[in-house]
């Protein structure tokens, strides 16, 4: 290799090097920027970046044209850089298209388009794509009712911990949707998603206390379960069906036995909503 082809390659090295090291540093600017609130100045930032193809720029871009934050706000610009960016696989700016879909945010509303997405989305493993997947398929949203679709997406994101999903899956055993009714398998999803602080599988779990659903029945620990559910709920109405349940409860137990579950409610929450251990 000549000396003069070898200087040029080192040259392109280094014009690589550096370009790409300039590109970094003006991406860091602009999410600096964002991050500050000045989304005008992250807005001028982010356009040249994403025109050269950076993901990060494009899908941020599509954001600001979405929230109309140092733009104006123009859907259509949006739906553009976020199909660029979910045209290579990427799970937020699917979900982005979906949640537009819906909405009805540049394109007409079709449900059916947004679970396209979502799927999309689902398939690369993203369990709260695919808790919202498993939800729309429980509710019929987008594609016809389908309980045992819906469960093979709550099971996925419930496999990796998502409470919603852990919770969700519970409800699907107790009552016989998509799979055969199993009151010991709902008890055990409640749980998991119960000692997560999910307050619906904390009010579903004293519900299975409370009828011997699964678990030998012990008004004790229902009342405890309902008492725990109402700190945890996450609005009224999640916490007046938890109310009712504790005041359905509380006419089986005595005022001892009252303090007894509240004392038990303290070493659970201690023990993060496990069985506490001596």
């Amino acid at each position: 290799m000549s000396r003069l082809l070898k200087e040029a390659m080192l040259v392109c090295i280094l014009l690589w090097v550096f370009g790409g090291q300039a590109m970094a540093d003006s991406l860091s600017d602009a999410q600096r920027a964002y991050y500050a609130g000045d989304y005008a100045k992250a807005a001028a930032l982010f356009t040249p970046l994403a025109k050269k193809g950076n993901v990060p720029a494009q899908y941020n871009l599509g954001v600001l044209y979405e929230n109309g934050e140092g733009v104006h706000q123009d859907y259509k610009e949006a739906a553009k850089w976020y199909k660029m960016v979910a045209e290579q696989g990427n799970a937020k700016a699917q979900t982005r298209i979906a949640l537009m879909y819906i909405d009805g945010k540049n394109f007409s509303q079709d449900y059916k388009e947004a679970v396209k997405w979502l799927r999309q989305a689902a398939e690369l493993g993203h369990a709260s794509i695919q808790y919202i997947l498993g939800v729309r398929h429980d509710n019929g949203l987008g594609v016809p009712k389908n309980y045992i679709e819906a469960v093979r997406w709550y099971r996925m994101a419930a496999q990796q911990g998502d409470a919603r999903a852990q919770s969700n899956m519970g409800v699907m055993y107790e009552k016989g949707l998509g799979v055969p009714r199993d009151y010991y398998e709902a008890v055990d999803w409640y749980r998991m998603a119960a000692e997560q602080g999910n307050a619906t599988a904390q009010r579903n779990l004293g519900v299975m206390y409370a009828n011997g659903d699964g678990v030998s029945q012990d008004y004790i620990l229902a009342y405890m379960w309902a008492h725990i559910a109402i700190t945890n709920a996450a609005d009224n109405e999640d916490k007046n069906k938890s109310e009712q349940l504790l005041k359905s409860v509380a006419v089986e137990l005595s005022v001892g036995q009252i303090v007894e579950a509240l004392e038990l409610e303290k070493k659970y929450t201690a023990n993060n909503y496990k069985v506490p251990r001596d």
